[in-house]
């Protein structure tokens, strides 16, 4: 970055993170602040490509939602962006109805907004995960083939009422949401592709531990341009259903990191945490209930 290469700069360590590296840039005397992102060990292997992620980042930044792009260095792939002045939004007071409200403009945006290169197919990812945990030594827990099982029928019920694929963030920790005083912002795409939109909203639903009521709140936002506010059944059980493809993806996640990562993280734990709320959840009668209403039945 040539316009940065004169004069002095701050590299401060950013928090937070469980795969990559990343640091606050700060320039004396300049307002203007950059993140830098560096990739952590063997991301490839999680299905990141970080030209997918670039595109992502630039296109949702051109719908006022992602952080402004400033560089990218290839071939290593890191990414600086434009800090975005703001504070976290606490999970209880993301549940709330004004800020789901906001969460689903912000995603409303995104995947209505332009396509973008790469691909989000949750089902096969888990199957690539385990194939790579197992090549590097990983033990498979028990508990996949049950999930898998669940997977498939989650899978078959969508094939049967298919959704026009849609560009896609795929991993809405809380983490990843920004309140910059005006709206919600979302940073660290790394993980977007084009997909399923429902996997975005059960993934921001599990992830933020919704009830029922905060659930419809999110629906009927997200549905208020399209259906009028209306929540139709079968896009609230598609939703539901995709929390638990949601926990499937991040168990196994945990699983391939056993494998590859150097962070003093308990995958292992990490894995069996979203494995056990995966199998309660497929446990009760509401979630074929959900299959049948979700393929048209």
């Amino acid at each position: 970055m040539p316009e940065l290469a004169a004069g002095e700069l701050t590299f401060s360590p950013i928090s937070g993170g469980i795969t990559n590296r990343n640091f606050l840039v700060e320039i004396p005397g300049r307002a203007d602040r950059y993140v830098l992102r560096l990739a952590g060990n063997d991301t490839h292997l999680l299905g990141i490509s970080r030209e997918v992620e670039l595109a992502a980042t630039v296109a949702a930044a051109g719908v006022g939602v992602g952080p402004e792009v400033v560089a990218f260095v290839r071939p290593e792939g890191y990414l600086v962006t434009r800090f975005i002045e703001g504070g976290p939004i606490p999970v209880e007071e993301m549940r709330r109805p004004d800020r789901l409200a906001l969460v689903a403009a912000a995603l409303r945006r995104v995947h209505d907004g332009p396509a973008i290169p790469g691909l989000f197919v949750p089902y096969r990812i888990v199957e690539a995960y385990r194939a790579l945990a197992a090549e590097r030594g990983v033990t498979i827990p028990a508990a996949y083939e049950l999930a898998m099982a669940i997977a498939r029928r989650i899978e078959l019920a969508c094939l049967t009422a298919p959704l026009e694929l849609r560009p896609c963030h795929n991993d809405l920790l809380n983490a990843n949401f920004i309140d910059d005083g005006t709206r919600v912002r979302i940073v660290d795409w790394e993980y977007a592709g084009m997909g399923d939109p429902f996997f975005d909203l059960g993934n921001f639903s599990v992830n933020h531990e919704l009830d029922a009521d905060g659930e419809a709140a999110l629906l009927a936002a997200y549905d208020a341009s399209e259906h009028g506010g209306e929540i139709r059944p079968d896009r609230a059980a598609r939703l539901r259903l995709m929390r638990l493809i949601s926990d499937f993806r991040e168990a196994m996640w945990g699983v391939l990191q056993q494998g590859i990562s150097t962070l003093d993280v308990d995958f292992r734990a990490y894995a069996a945490e979203h494995f056990d709320r995966l199998i309660g959840e497929a446990s009760g009668p509401s979630f074929e209930r959900d299959l049948r209403v979700a393929s048209g039945g």
